[in-house]
């Protein structure tokens, strides 16, 4: 499982709902394993590479199909890489690729295990990075400049949630502060998108925005993305999406600009919080800064895989699981992103269940509401830990406290929701370093309260971690990949 609390988790309240949540979320979280299919999508055979699937091109992809290569016309095989659980990817290619992979480079966020062997693995923090980011981000790319790659060496990229975060190197003398405090203010402190702040992410780092590709070059590459192939940044999906939208896989040609970053600043009344040295790089790129575009990307080598299609992965997974535990499954929102207030959202999914629990309305129980995307938190100034999906908890348990027929799950799929860090020192001492969410019923609030809790209160300071570790309540998991936010409400 990856759940591994869930002892804890159904040692209480309504036991049975408890257990069904739990099973509904640990399904969807174990689908968002990409290990199995990277297996699928590389192999060696024959004396030959394969790579390629159709489950795992994009849409109108210009080069569809296996492409097969002669191990005789390789030199060297290389695996570089950022993101939150792309290692289950990378073990993958260590083990169908064997002694004829080279080496290669991976930034993970703290946390993750290292199981790899012959890629050397460095940790780094996120969504504000850090110093080890940036350490990792060079040593990564001085061993591209020193390998010197030419057209018979092959190298796999992965990239996935987190990668903006953790793939943080400043461009000219930019101080690593005032990069986190972009992020810091923005979108921890202003409720900026993970989108929106790409645009000066990407604007102010000598790897982001394709850069590390034009790096890469003239080596063949394949791009495995650990999320849907088809997934695209705005209404354009498939190849389009993923070559003329994208702003956050940072493989991919770049659709950022400087302008447009500017005015996001601007446009959260943040431009006198921001560092000057930021605001006069970004004010003063040339062309020689810009980042990679799409006719730059189609004259290199290059094909693009998704490893965890949409129909094999969390939402799938998750509703069929909730069908044949005998909940009829609604989905009430599967964008591929929202941005909702994670409170907010809680509040008002909670009250459609209560609807449903009293009136039988609008859907008939026994039902399972889902949504996935991703809702976001504003903390301002306060140092609360917690997370989107613990925050989304918390505020339906002060909604359906007495009612014993709604129990409710929300996690991050990669197993740490939100920044994490440090909540309590039992938990750490234990190895929880971050909650991948919670699950609450109508007895949470009770409990919460006579362990000295107000739901409220947490709320406001946007401490939810301890809380609900304290009451039993939190997800404690293996970490992944992320695909996203994975939310169910069972009525009986």
């Amino acid at each position: 499982m990856r759940i591994r609390n869930a002892d804890t988790l159904t040692s209480h309240g309504n036991r049975k709902m408890r257990e069904d949540v739990v099973k509904i979320l640990d399904a969807g979280m174990s689908a968002a394993d990409p290990y199995y299919n990277t297996l699928k999508l590389v192999r060696i055979e024959n004396g030959k590479l394969l790579v390629g699937g159709s489950d795992f091109e994009p849409i109108g992809t210009p080069r569809p199909g296996i492409v097969e290569t002669d191990l005789n016309e390789i030199d060297r095989i290389f695996v570089f890489g950022a993101g939150k659980g792309i290692q289950r990817a990378a073990t993958a290619l260590e083990e169908a690729l064997g002694d004829r992979l080279s080496g290669g480079y991976l930034i993970l966020k703290y946390g993750d295990e290292v199981t790899l062997r012959n890629i050397t693995v460095t940790h780094g923090d996120h969504p504000v990075p850090d110093e080890n980011c940036v350490k990792g981000s060079r040593a990564m790319m001085e061993m591209i400049q020193k390998l010197k790659l030419t057209p018979r060496d092959v190298v796999f990229t992965i990239v996935g949630n987190g990668v903006s975060s953790l793939l943080t190197l400043p461009a000219g003398k930019l101080s690593l502060k005032s990069v986190m405090d972009v992020t810091r203010i923005l979108q921890i402190e202003k409720g900026a998108t993970t989108r929106e702040l790409n645009f000066i992410r990407n604007s102010i780092d000598l790897l982001k925005g394709g850069r590390i590709t034009r790096m890469l070059h003239p080596a063949k590459m394949f791009h495995i993305l650990t999320v849907d192939p088809n997934r695209g940044s705005t209404a354009r999906e498939g190849y389009a999406g993923l070559t003329e939208t994208n702003i956050w896989l940072h493989t991919l040609p770049d659709a950022t600009n400087a302008a447009q970053a500017i005015k996001i600043i601007k446009q959260y009344n943040a431009w006198d919080e921001i560092a000057s040295e930021v605001k006069d790089f970004i004010s003063t790129m040339t062309g020689e800064q810009e980042t990679l575009r799409k006719a730059e990307f189609e004259q290199m080598d290059c094909r693009i895989y998704g490893v965890v299609p949409d129909h094999l992965s969390v939402l799938p997974i998750a509703v069929e699981t909730a069908r044949q535990l005998g909940y009829t499954p609604h989905v009430m929102c599967k964008a591929k992103s929202y941005f909702l207030d994670a409170a907010e959202a809680g509040k008002f999914m909670s009250a459609i269940a209560k609807l449903v629990s009293a009136e039988g309305q609008p859907f008939k129980p026994p039902c399972a509401l889902f949504m996935t995307g991703e809702m976001v938190v504003a903390v301002g100034k306060s140092g609360g830990v917690g997370g989107r999906n613990q925050e989304f908890c918390v505020s339906a348990a002060n909604i359906i406290s007495g009612d014993n027929r709604i129990a409710i799950g929300s996690v991050d799929t990669d197993g740490t929701d939100g920044p994490g860090g440090f909540f309590d020192q039992k938990a750490k001492d234990f190895g929880v370093l971050a909650l991948a969410g919670g699950v609450v019923d109508g007895e949470t609030k009770t409990a919460a309260a006579a362990a000295g809790y107000d739901l409220k209160d947490a709320l406001i300071s946007h401490a939810t971690s301890k809380l609900l570790w304290d009451t039993g309540d939190g997800v404690w998991a293996v970490h992944s990949i992320s695909v996203q936010d994975l939310t169910v409400i069972l009525i009986q």
